[in-house]
C-alpha cells in the first residue's frame, strides 16, 4: 500500500483527540472574548470534519458536555502553555516533549517555537493524518519540530528516551514534558512506567500531567460531565481506566523520581474575577487536575 493510500484508507486519529481539537476551535467562535486559550490551527486539523464537529459546538454550544469539553480542553492547553513559556524565559528551556499530542497545534502557531526543539510523541497513524491535514491546508511545520512515532499503550514507555533521542533529543539537558488527556486511558502501572522515564530525564526537567479526579472527588458537574463522557468514551472503544485523587497521583509521582510542584485545577488556570465575569457557558468544575512536577537534582 502506498503513503497517499494508507492516509486515506488508514485509521484517523482517535476520537478524542478529534472531539478535543474541535473544543479548542470552537471556543473562538462560541465563547466570549477574550479567549482563555486561542488556538488558530486547531479548526484547520479537523479536515473535512470541521463543518460536522464545530457545527454541534455553534448550535448546542451552552449545553454542559460541549461547554465543558471547551474548559477541559483550554484551560489544560493554558496552563500547559503557560509553565513551558515560564521555563523558556526563567530556566532557558530549549526542548518541548507533547506526549500523546493527538492534534495538538503547539509546533505551528507559538512564538515560542522558533527558539525551542519541539517533539510530538504519538501512535503514528495519527501523526501521519495530523501531517496530512496540515500540508492540505497550506500550514507549514516548522524544522525545530520533531515527529517521534511511539505507541505508549504497546510498551512504548520503555523505548521512550530511545526514540526521543534518536530524534535529536537531548536527554543530558532539561525539558519541558506535557501529558494531557492520556493518563485516564492507561493502566495504573503503565503511567508510572512514563513516570519513571521521566523520571530519569536531566534534572530541572518539568512535567505537566493530567488525571482524571475518583467519583467521590468531584462536584456534580464534574460527575455529571464524567458520567456521559465516559460511558461516550466507552462505547468509542477508548475507555476511561484510571481515575487518581491527588494525593494518589502525589506518591505516584514521588515514587517515580520526579518531585511534585502542585495540582491545578480548572478553576487555578484562570484568575477568579475572569471565571465570575464570563458571559458564556464555560465554568470550571471538579474532574481534571493538572500535576505539575520536577525532575530533582540527584
Amino acid at each position: 500500500m502506498d503513503n497517499h493510500a494508507h492516509l486515506t484508507a488508514g485509521p484517523s486519529p482517535s476520537r478524542t483527540a478529534l472531539m478535543s481539537a474541535a473544543a479548542r476551535a470552537a471556543h473562538l467562535l462560541v465563547d466570549q472574548q477574550p479567549p482563555i486559550f486561542a488556538d488558530t490551527v486547531a479548526a484547520a486539523l479537523l479536515g473535512e470534519r470541521a463543518e460536522e464537529l464545530l457545527g454541534y459546538h455553534h448550535a448546542f454550544g451552552s449545553h454542559p458536555i460541549l461547554a465543558g469539553a471547551r474548559t477541559t480542553a483550554v484551560t489544560r492547553s493554558r496552563c500547559a502553555e503557560e509553565r513551558l513559556a515560564e521555563a523558556v524565559a526563567r530556566r532557558g528551556i530549549a526542548q518541548y516533549v507533547v506526549l500523546g499530542a493527538g492534534l495538538d497545534s503547539f509546533a505551528c502557531r507559538s512564538e515560542l517555537v522558533d527558539g525551542i526543539r519541539v517533539f510530538e510523541v504519538d501512535h503514528p497513524h495519527t501523526q501521519e493524518w495530523k501531517q496530512a491535514r496540515l500540508a492540505a491546508a497550506g500550514i507549514t511545520v516548522p524544522p525545530t519540530v520533531s515527529f517521534v512515532p511511539l505507541d505508549l499503550e504497546q510498551g512504548g514507555a520503555r523505548a521512550l528516551t530511545a526514540a526521543l533521542t534518536a530524534a535529536g533529543f537531548d536527554p543530558a539537558r532539561p525539558a519541558v514534558v506535557s501529558w494531557l488527556g492520556v493518563t485516564m486511558y492507561l493502566s495504573v502501572e503503565a503511567i508510572g512506567e512514563v513516570l519513571s522515564t521521566i523520571g530519569e530525564f536531566a534534572p530541572g526537567t518539568e512535567l505537566i500531567a493530567e488525571h482524571l479526579l475518583p467519583a467521590e472527588h468531584r462536584d456534580p458537574a464534574g460527575q455529571a460531565y464524567a458520567e456521559q463522557v465516559q460511558a461516550a468514551a466507552a462505547e468509542g472503544g477508548e475507555p476511561w481506566r484510571t481515575f487518581l485523587a491527588v494525593e494518589e497521583m502525589d506518591t505516584l509521582l514521588s515514587a517515580h523520581g520526579l518531585r511534585p510542584l502542585a495540582f491545578l485545577r480548572q478553576r487555578d488556570t484562570v484568575d477568579a474575577e475572569l471565571w465570575n465575569e464570563r458571559a458564556d457557558a464555560l465554568r470550571p468544575f471538579e474532574l481534571s487536575v493538572l500535576a505539575h512536577a520536577v525532575v530533582p537534582e540527584r
